[in-house]
């Protein structure tokens, strides 16, 4: 792939390069990216199944993509490199927003792995996109274990991407299981 469009893509389009927090930058926009796929905003609804198959195919894209590109950024896991806080961040929006639906209650909305189709200005959803966001950037920069292990150890494309799934994981695990049932019903 042209080297140019590598860049522009593990750099989500440059956001990488715009401050001195672009992981959390990275992880705010990509909030705001689901709030758009998921409200009502748009004419079409999609798929747990179809959420995850695309975040498996970008995590392998990305692992590719910083490989390649290793060579224009001083160290492997350079902060201008943030695909990888997208697809840590899409981890607790994709599984909390299908999962967190008993928990949530609203009408209209078919639970389970169906399509979602949130209303645009929901209260309950933006402070869901909110708590995936905190939990998210919490352990991203606690790097607590085995997160810290990957992070030290793994010096290459598949470290930069991996600890930030993992990251991803336990905010969906504490957003499940610890926050959700003390916020909403």
């Amino acid at each position: 792939m042209n080297n140019k469009i590598s860049l522009q893509i593990i750099t989500m389009f440059g956001i990488g390069r715009l401050t001195k927090i672009p992981g959390t930058l990275a992880s705010f926009v990509t909030c705001l990216i689901y709030y758009i796929l998921m409200s009502n905003l748009i004419p079409f609804t999609i798929s747990l199944e179809v959420y995850c198959l695309i975040l498996c195919i970008l995590f392998f894209i990305a692992v590719a993509l910083i490989d390649e590109c290793s060579e224009n950024f001083k160290q492997e896991d350079s902060k201008e490199i943030v695909i990888d806080e997208f697809i840590g961040q899409s981890i607790p929006i994709i599984f909390l927003s299908f999962y967190a639906l008993p928990f949530l209650k609203w009408k209209g909305i078919v639970l389970g792995w169906e399509k979602l189709n949130y209303p645009l200005f929901e209260p309950k959803y933006i402070f869901l996109l909110f708590i995936c966001f905190i939990l998210f950037r919490f352990f991203d920069i606690l790097k607590p274990f085995p997160i810290n292990l990957i992070d030290k150890k793994m010096k290459n494309s598949w470290g930069v991407v991996l600890d930030d799934v993992v990251a991803g994981i336990y905010a969906t695990l504490s957003g499940y299981y610890i926050v959700i049932p003390l916020f909403f019903e």
